[in-house]
């Protein structure tokens, strides 16, 4: 009994020890930030997209920055003053159907139900740890039924919710 009270004392001082040594951050979202990054910059996403909508580019940008403001304690700054970059653009914006309705008359059937996608490039600069950078294209979808008129800023912020998730994650949560 005292020999496996050992056992687990020394295991745990071993895992402690392994974990205090390391330069992360481990926050409770899963994040892992290197003690020396402190701020970052994050630039404007351009709506380069075939399909534009007109406050996208801002939504998406604003999306991103309140992620990463609500989620570490990373101080958003412009310039040189930031220890990483943040920066893309949205490059797609489409609208397709996903399922066709037959109609009762000799008309052309109909989308009974669309999906919109929204693509965006993103490239992250980490100068002090390059293998944390990375330049990487991120698509989401959500289905939708109806006009997309009165749904599509709804839409807009779920899809910008995921793409966030994804890219915080990807810069932030890979181990």
């Amino acid at each position: 009994m005292t020999r496996r009270v050992l056992l687990i004392t020394v295991m745990f001082s071993a895992v402690f020890s392994l974990f205090s040594s390391c330069s992360y951050k481990l926050s409770l979202n899963g994040a892992s930030i290197p003690d020396d990054l402190k701020t970052i910059d994050i630039q404007y996403f351009e709506n380069n997209a075939q399909l534009v909508v007109s406050n996208l580019s801002q939504q998406f940008t604003e999306a991103l920055k309140n992620r990463i403001r609500t989620q570490t304690g990373l101080s958003i700054v412009r310039g040189e003053a930031a220890n990483a970059v943040m920066s893309g653009a949205i490059t797609g914006y489409s609208i397709a159907p996903v399922s066709i309705e037959a109609t009762n008359n000799n008309t052309a059937p109909i989308a009974g139900a669309s999906r919109l996608t929204i693509t965006v490039s993103v490239k992250y600069v980490y100068e002090a740890d390059k293998k944390l950078s990375f330049e990487e294209t991120f698509s989401k979808s959500k289905n939708f039924t109806g006009d997309i008129a009165s749904q599509e800023q709804a839409l807009i912020q779920d899809i910008n919710k995921q793409l966030t998730d994804d890219i915080f994650n990807r810069a932030f949560a890979a181990w």
